[in-house]
């Protein structure tokens, strides 16, 4: 695949982390299955601790709002009776937890929990972030062209920072100017994009965004921001109809300040 320029005007590059800066695979195949395995252990030995007690207590408010909008939910009581029981408690946080994880729900309140659950993984060395190869290089060389870069995820920041702060490559905290989660808004919304340009304190039409997503591509393009679909193995196949649309890379490599390449 041929190089493609970095639109003109580009200020800012926005980027994506699953299916874009690190393999889809590194999320499904070791984040997740590790907060599946490791959820209940988690809920009973910080049960008494305020961190805990925060998420648990985001998590009844996030159930409360599903029952609200008729979302099926397998908790149908949210704290009604007061619980002598902190297994029965534990137990339904874990069915909701899981539940919404199977619904690939990107719940602030779920996001934060795991967030809480990675980061002692990540501290103690169970877990390290993937990155492909081609990511640490092309940053480093945007950043000597005077580009900012920023992470714009699903993930909690937090997320996002134990990701990269304790990566195979080692901290790539530095290459980053700022990070971005669904706290600005839904990726597939506009508004959030608006909202993130807002923020960095620039031009939508300075951002180009760096995603795998088509719908999160378009709802970037009705904000006004710049577009580049990553081509990764495993991401999800483009129509015929997608790839005419859109500037396409299998590698941060190819993508090249205007007039270069």
């Amino acid at each position: 695949m041929a190089s493609v320029s970095i639109p003109a005007g580009t200020t800012v590059l926005l980027l994506d982390i699953e299916g874009t800066t690190t393999p889809i695979t590194f999320v499904k195949d070791i984040l997740f299955p590790y907060i599946r395995e490791h959820l209940e252990d988690h809920l009973s030995t910080h049960w008494e601790e305020d961190e805990c007690k925060q998420d648990v207590h985001l998590l009844k408010k996030q159930m409360e709002e599903d029952m609200k909008q008729n979302r099926a939910c397998p908790v149908h009581t949210v704290d009604q009776t007061v619980h002598t029981d902190e297994e029965k408690a534990i137990r339904e946080v874990v069915e909701n937890v899981l539940w919404q994880m199977a619904a690939d729900r990107k719940s602030t309140a779920l996001k934060q929990l795991q967030g809480h659950m990675w980061r002692s993984a990540y501290s103690s060395g169970r877990i390290k972030g993937e990155v492909y190869q081609d990511v640490t290089p092309s940053i480093r060389r945007w950043r000597e062209l005077g580009l900012k870069i920023f992470i714009y995820s699903s993930g909690s920041v937090e997320a996002q920072k134990l990701l990269f702060g304790h990566s195979v490559e080692g901290d790539l905290l530095e290459l980053f100017d700022g990070h971005f989660d669904t706290s600005m808004g839904a990726k597939v919304d506009g508004k959030s994009y608006e909202r993130i340009a807002e923020r960095i304190g620039c031009q939508p039409e300075e951002i180009t965004f760096l995603t795998d997503v088509t719908r999160e591509a378009k709802a970037a393009e009705d904000a006004g921001v710049n577009v580049v679909i990553v081509v990764r193995p495993g991401n999800l196949e483009l129509t015929d109809e997608e790839r005419a649309s859109y500037s396409l890379i299998t590698s941060f490599s190819q993508l090249e300040p205007t007039g270069r390449g």
